[in-house]
């Protein structure tokens, strides 16, 4: 009987860990296709956002509170898994219903919201905010030219309130394809005044009768375009497309995303 209820207490032993490989093995391979998203599953995802989501959140999902799903913003949420628990599960007390959504439903309204309600778009993984953050200011090179929240250079953009502004689409854009994704406004000047003065430089504003700009020495500068000879815009981009990996662009949007001009 001893004999007996030792192989008994092996075999289960072999068992459950065996069950443990396995959900191991699931929940990496979970990890691996988490945020890759094909086009038809975003416009899938609009479907079911506007049948299920849209009454709450409104159809740019910014009607709730503190949450504006369409650029980002979240109270708790940082990953698709939590997406997922926060959709199946409910908020507490009774601020949003459970939703009983099949598996192509799920992933297809999550790659609706990270593609930043963009049908035709691509779904953007978001990374840690933290690590995004030393990555701005470090290696990534962004803060070179960028300013936040008081801090940086004007040469281009102030990027304090960008997470209030820009889906997470639309930054990994212009991190990837800055060519592309480059505002008008904000395409490099070169301007030659009829006193010989050649200025390179942003615009910030221009109106029929004249342009303003921030200069290569960060010095604001308001011209008449009576007294430009020349006025080019680049159709060059100032900044090219970054190097580092995909997992560094997710945690640089991550960061983005948390920069909403309040402090």
């Amino acid at each position: 009987m001893k004999i007996k209820i030792s192989m008994i207490v092996r075999l289960s032993t072999l068992v459950c860990s065996g069950l443990l490989a396995m959900s191991v093995q699931q929940a990496l391979a979970q990890e691996v296709g988490d945020h890759q998203y094909t086009s038809e599953a975003i416009e899938a995802g609009s479907q079911v956002y506007t049948q299920q989501c849209a009454l709450c959140h409104g159809p740019q999902g910014a009607l709730v509170d503190g949450i504006n799903l369409r650029t980002g913003q979240f109270r708790s949420v940082q990953s698709d898994a939590d997406l997922r628990q926060v959709i199946s599960d409910g908020a507490g007390e009774g601020r949003m219903p459970a939703f009983s959504l099949r598996s192509e439903e799920m992933n297809g309204v999550i790659a609706f919201i990270r593609a930043g309600f963009d049908p035709e778009g691509e779904a953007v993984k978001i990374g840690d905010p933290v690590r995004g953050k030393a990555l701005f200011e470090g290696e990534g090179q962004c803060a070179d030219c960028h300013r936040v929240r008081g801090v940086g250079p004007r040469t281009a953009p102030d990027l304090s309130n960008i997470g209030a502004i820009r889906t997470p689409a639309s930054l990994q854009r212009n991190l990837l394809d800055p060519a592309t994704a480059l505002l008008p406004i904000n395409r490099p000047v070169r301007l030659v005044t009829r006193f010989e003065e050649t200025i390179v430089g942003r615009r910030l504003n221009e109106d029929t009768y004249t342009v303003q700009v921030i200069d290569s020495g960060e010095r604001l500068r308001s011209l008449k375009k009576t007294d430009l000879v020349s006025y080019e815009i680049s159709d060059e981009p100032s900044k090219q497309p970054t190097t580092m990996t995909s997992d560094e662009v997710a945690d640089v949007i991550g960061y983005l995303l948390t920069l909403r001009g309040l402090e």
